[in-house]
């Protein structure tokens, strides 16, 4: 049963800082294992990724197997329905649709001075993308990674994912061929990380790694970080619903269960006015969990980390709501856009009650890949701009650098750097 809250209790400032701070992962001693796992690599090569990669995940691979063929791909897509295959289509389409409309456009401009400023934008060359393997293969996460890399310009997309036992999610590969990932190895864990990063006799280096991935590989991204880009160490997953007693308590329950199915350390919360609608879903939740699958992670996650808190006001949900930052908002309301505008700190935001969190994991378009952990505060999600950097651009004329120069020079002496100073009052053919 997940704890509630009411913000009329005396120690409600106190409750709420505590499921606020709650220590949700255990912190595993995995840097060293890691260090030394990339130091083989580095070392060894495709010879310590094999073994490594046969020792974790009984991959049966060889150097010359590391990479799929075009065939080992058309093989295994033969078992993916056609139903499958339309849905992968269909929320590949929007994806793309969605994100070509982020591609960020140059410019250029003269000031009064006559100095040219601007900016242009170009795409990094090449993208390691991290899958996980076994129960987490998501094929909706291919194609939400390697979509935006496609739409902004890059050539290659290589994806790893560990062969557990030799077998690769054939819903991976066939999300993997329609985002147009270049090439596929069957390798996982921080060996995959460390190969994409420094390379091996097989596998090129990347520029940037994205990609969620256990303790191990979020280790790996954090020690290659400055050899390559990353894109984030993500936690577990989350959700905020705030919703108002007018709404169906079997909907809002599920919307929270969508979450806490995913990870026993991810969290589920409620923020309600209404103290009869939130018993209500509680009790939705508990008769919804008896049926899940996946019903003893969803019970711990439920009963460890969700929570139902209860306000006077539903307003005062968006104070509540910024401090938790959460990854995913559902905002539950006759008036959903309105009360979005109160809200600053949000990974992504789902408006109305038609609109559950999970259609934005698969189908609608915007991106899932979302700022966990409070980090929303200060960082968004995934998408092209991630596979994007900005280069600025100045062209002065001798008008221009008379007009702006001789300020410049005045701030590098001041900063004791005379040759700065040189390089500019050369060009305005003055001695100091």
């Amino acid at each position: 049963m997940a704890r509630r809250l009411n913000a009329a209790d005396t120690t409600f400032a106190a409750d709420f800082e505590a499921l606020l701070f709650a220590k949700r992962e255990e912190e595993e001693d995995v840097a060293q294992v890691v260090r030394g796992i990339i130091a083989d690599i580095r070392k060894r090569g495709d010879t310590a990724l094999v073994e490594l990669t046969n020792r974790f995940d009984r991959a049966g691979v060889t150097a010359q197997t590391l990479k799929l063929t075009a065939a080992e791909i058309d093989e295994a897509l033969k078992s993916v329905s056609k139903a499958q295959l339309t849905a992968i289509e269909t929320a590949a389409a929007r994806i793309e649709a969605y994100h070509v409309r982020q591609i960020p456009a140059d410019d250029r401009f003269t000031d009064d001075t006559g100095a040219l400023l601007g900016w242009r934008w170009t795409c990094v060359d090449s993208v390691g993308l991290y899958v996980p393997g076994g129960t987490a293969s998501y094929p909706s996460s291919v194609l939400m990674n390697a979509i935006p890399a496609r739409v902004a310009g890059v050539e290659r997309i290589v994806m790893v994912t560990p062969a557990s036992g030799g077998r690769i999610n054939p819903l991976v590969l066939a999300a993997a061929r329609r985002a147009g990932v270049t090439d596929i190895y069957r390798i996982g864990g921080a060996q995959a990380v460390a190969a994409l990063a420094y390379g091996t006799e097989s596998i090129a280096a990347v520029d940037k790694i994205v990609g969620p991935g256990n303790a191990y590989v979020a280790a790996a991204k954090r020690e290659v970080f400055g050899q390559v880009g990353i894109d984030s160490v993500a936690g577990p997953s989350e959700i905020l619903v705030i919703a108002d007693g007018r709404n169906d308590p079997d909907w809002i329950a599920a919307d929270l269960l969508s979450q806490a199915e995913h990870d026993a350390s991810s969290q589920s919360i409620l923020i309600t006015d209404d103290a009869g609608f939130a018993d209500r879903v509680a009790e939705a939740a508990e008769r919804q969990i008896a049926l899940l699958p996946r019903k003893e992670i969803a019970a711990k996650s439920w009963g460890d980390y969700g929570a139902i808190v209860v306000v006077d006001k539903l307003e005062d949900a968006a104070a509540l709501s910024d401090r938790f930052a959460p990854e995913h908002l559902e905002i539950a309301t006759d008036a959903p856009e309105t009360f979005a505008k109160k809200v600053r700190h949000a990974g992504a935001i789902f408006l109305g009650r038609h609109t559950p969190e999970a259609m934005g994991d698969y189908i609608a378009g915007p991106n899932h890949v979302l700022p966990t952990s409070r980090t929303a505060r200060f960082s968004s999600g995934l998408s092209v701009l991630d596979y994007m950097k900005r280069t600025t651009l100045l062209g002065l004329d001798a008008r221009s650098l008379e007009a702006i120069g001789p300020e410049a020079v005045t701030l590098a002496q001041a900063e004791g750097l005379d040759a700065h100073a040189r390089s500019i009052s050369a060009r305005l053919n003055r001695k100091d």
